[in-house]
C-alpha cells in the first residue's frame, strides 16, 4: 500500500471548513496554493475567419534555465477580451516555494492540430503577482518578441490582466445562522454567549481549529455566514463575508474568525433554512476542476459544524453521492442535543448511502461525530476521531481511479 501523508490547512471555525490537502508519497512541508485570477484585453486576431482562440501556459525557470511547465488554462473559443475561469496550483509546483522565481507566461491561440500561435508573452514572479487584488489588478504587456523586433511601431498584442493572486490553503468557513439554533439572546440557544465568552460553536471551533491551524503559515481564513437575513435588504442569504467585507473576507487566525462571529451575530436574524447541498456543491466544483488534472495532486476536506436540523436531506444526498466521485471527504461535527438521526443517515456506516432515485454513492466520503461525546475529553481527541476516516477514504479515491503518483510537469527549452 502506498504511504500517503494528508496535510490539513488551517481550520475553521464555525461551519464549514474547506481544505486543500497536498497528497505526495512523502511528507510535503509547504502545502500552501497559489490561487488566480485572469483576463486579457486586446489581444491580437490570429484566425483567418475569426478572432482567436486564446489560451495561457505558466512556466517556471528551473536551476537549470530550463523552463518548466506547471499550470495551462483552457481555450476560450473566438475571443480577443477571454476571461479565464479561477485556477489553482500548488505552491511548490508553481515556482518551488520561491516568490521571485521567474514566472514566464504565454498566450497562445489553440489550433486544433497542435500548431499553436504565440500571440505573445511575458515573463514576472510571484513577488509582482501578489499586488493584484481588492479591485486592482496587476497589467502586463503581452509581447510577441518576432513583431518587437520587426516593427518599429509595435506596441504590444494585448494585455494580460492579472484581476487576483493569493498564496494560502484554501479553506472556506461558513457559519450556520439559521433558526433552528435558537435566538442568540436566549441561554438555550447554540448561538448565545455566556457570560464566560463561550457558546458551544466557540468551544467545537477552538477545540479542532486551535489544532488545523498550525498546518497553515498564513493563517488567513474567509469566513462566510449562511440562513440568516442580513443588512440592509434584510433577505436572507446563503453566503456572506463575516466581516461584512465581500471583496475580502479573510480573517486572521482562528481568533480574527471569532472576533468577526462575535460582531456579526447581533447584526443579522437568524432564520433559514439549513441546506447543506450548497456548500457541498460548491466545494465539488473545486474538487471537479482538481480531478481534471488526473493526478493525485489535491484532496479537498469539507468539515460541516451543524445543530442537526437539516432541511434539504434529499439535495445533500445527491450532493454526496456526486461528490462521491470526486477527490474530496465531507466531515459533520454536530453540537448541542438534536437527534442526529439525518447525520448519522449521511454518514452511511450502516450501509451505502443511496440518493433519492437510488443512485450509490462511489465510495464512503462522509464521517459524523457528535460533539457532545467530547466536550470535556482533551482537544485533541475531537481532531483526532474528525480527522480518523481521512487517510482511508483518500487512498480509496486513488486507488478506485488507478491514478499515479504527482509526476513532473513537461519540460521545455526557450
Amino acid at each position: 500500500m502506498d504511504k500517503v501523508q494528508v496535510k490539513l490547512s488551517g481550520v475553521s471555525c464555525l461551519i464549514f471548513l474547506l481544505s486543500v490537502a497536498q497528497i505526495s508519497a512523502e511528507e510535503i512541508k509547504d502545502t500552501r496554493v497559489v490561487y488566480l485570477e485572469i483576463e486579457a484585453r486586446n489581444l491580437d486576431k490570429k484566425d483567418f475567419l475569426g478572432k482567436s482562440d486564446p489560451f495561457l501556459e505558466f512556466y517556471k525557470q528551473t536551476d537549470a534555465g530550463m523552463w518548466q511547465l506547471v499550470y495551462r488554462s483552457e481555450v476560450i473559443k473566438n475571443n480577443l477580451n477571454p476571461c479565464w475561469r479561477k485556477c489553482s496550483v500548488p505552491l511548490q509546483t508553481f515556482c518551488g516555494g520561491d516568490f521571485n522565481k521567474p514566472i514566464k507566461v504565454e498566450c497562445a491561440d489553440h489550433d486544433s492540430d497542435g500548431s499553436h500561435d504565440l500571440i505573445g508573452t511575458f515573463e514576472t514572479n510571484l513577488t509582482e503577482l501578489q499586488k493584484a487584488g481588492d479591485g486592482s489588478p496587476v497589467e502586463f504587456e503581452c509581447i510577441h518578441p518576432e513583431k518587437k523586433q520587426k516593427k518599429k511601431s509595435y506596441k504590444n498584442s494585448g494585455i494580460i490582466r492579472i484581476k487576483s493572486c493569493k498564496v494560502g490553503r484554501f479553506l472556506l468557513v461558513g457559519v450556520d445562522f439559521t433558526g433552528s439554533n435558537g435566538d442568540p439572546k436566549s441561554p438555550d440557544s447554540l448561538h448565545y454567549i455566556s457570560p464566560d465568552g463561550i457558546n458551544e460553536y466557540l468551544i467545537a471551533i477552538w477545540s479542532v481549529g486551535s489544532v488545523v491551524q498550525d498546518y497553515d503559515t498564513d493563517k488567513l481564513f474567509p469566513a462566510f455566514g449562511f440562513g440568516a437575513q442580513v443588512p440592509p435588504s434584510w433577505q436572507v442569504s446563503h453566503e456572506f463575508a463575516l466581516n461584512f467585507n465581500p471583496s475580502n473576507p479573510y480573517c486572521q487566525g482562528i481568533q480574527g474568525i471569532v472576533d468577526a462571529y462575535r460582531q456579526i451575530l447581533p447584526q443579522i436574524r437568524l432564520y433559514g433554512p439549513t441546506n447543506f447541498s450548497p456548500i457541498i456543491n460548491h466545494v465539488a466544483r473545486f474538487a471537479a476542476h482538481s480531478a481534471q488534472q488526473g493526478t493525485a495532486s489535491q484532496y479537498f476536506i469539507l468539515l460541516i459544524i451543524t445543530d442537526g436540523e437539516i432541511t434539504d436531506l434529499d439535495q445533500t444526498r445527491q450532493a454526496i453521492v456526486n461528490a462521491s466521485k470526486l477527490p474530496m471527504s465531507i466531515i459533520i461535527v454536530g453540537v448541542g442535543e438534536a437527534d442526529f438521526k439525518a447525520m448519522e443517515f449521511l454518514d452511511g456506516d450502516n450501509g451505502v448511502l443511496k440518493s433519492l432515485t437510488g443512485e450509490p454513492a462511489a465510495r464512503d466520503i462522509v464521517q459524523f461525530v457528535p460533539f457532545r461525546q467530547f466536550k470535556n475529553a482533551p482537544r485533541e481527541a475531537l481532531s483526532q476521531m474528525v480527522l480518523a476516516e481521512v487517510p482511508k477514504q483518500l487512498v480509496s479515491y486513488y486507488k478506485w481511479q488507478g491514478w499515479p503518483p504527482v509526476k513532473p510537469p513537461e519540460m521545455k527549452m526557450m
